[in-house]
């Protein structure tokens, strides 16, 4: 997050702005000078707040604040392009989230690799709340990914993105 940036000149100095009898006083200066350095980064990011909240613009380190506002899973150590992008369709892989698009929107933004997801539209159901599905009949998805990739990372994106009573093939071309 935002911190004290040391030497950061505050664009309204709170000294200068004080009753004449306070301008020469030495006291009043130095804790006005020390209160000013606290401020400036809040003042000078107030300026330009907007900026903040544009993705195109905005720090990495507050990028990865907006990312937790909208629940998007970013990697600190990862691009900042590419956690640009995570946050930009967030919202998106949200509404989709459990689909077969969902994860082809997920795998796709995470990696920049073509994806190609199939499932199987099983659907299975029970008369009691006990009762497991057939296992011939399980819900099945097949995740293609067109070039190569962290594996890691598709795993991770996947896990997310796919329900956890689906099974799931995984093949990533080299």
């Amino acid at each position: 997050m935002r911190g004290a940036v040391p030497g950061l000149a505050s664009p309204h100095p709170i000294g200068q702005e004080l009753p004449a009898v306070y301008l020469e006083d030495d006291f009043a200066q130095r804790f006005t000078d020390g209160l000013d350095e606290v401020l400036a980064p809040v003042l000078l990011t107030l300026d330009c707040l907007d900026a903040y909240f544009d993705l195109d613009l905005a720090p990495p380190d507050f990028l990865d604040w907006l990312a937790g506002w909208v629940a998007a899973p970013v990697d600190g150590d990862r691009v900042p392009d590419v956690r640009r992008e995570v946050v930009r369709h967030a919202v998106e892989a949200h509404r989709w989230r459990g689909t077969a698009r969902g994860v082809e929107l997920a795998v796709r933004v995470a990696t920049g690799a073509r994806v190609e997801v199939t499932d199987n539209g099983g659907v299975t159901w029970s008369a009691t709340p006990t009762g497991g599905p057939p296992p011939d009949e399980a819900p099945q998805v097949r995740v293609r990914v067109a070039a190569a990739a962290d594996e890691a990372l598709v795993r991770r994106v996947v896990a997310s993105a796919v329900p956890a009573h689906v099974r799931l093939t995984l093949e990533i071309e080299s």
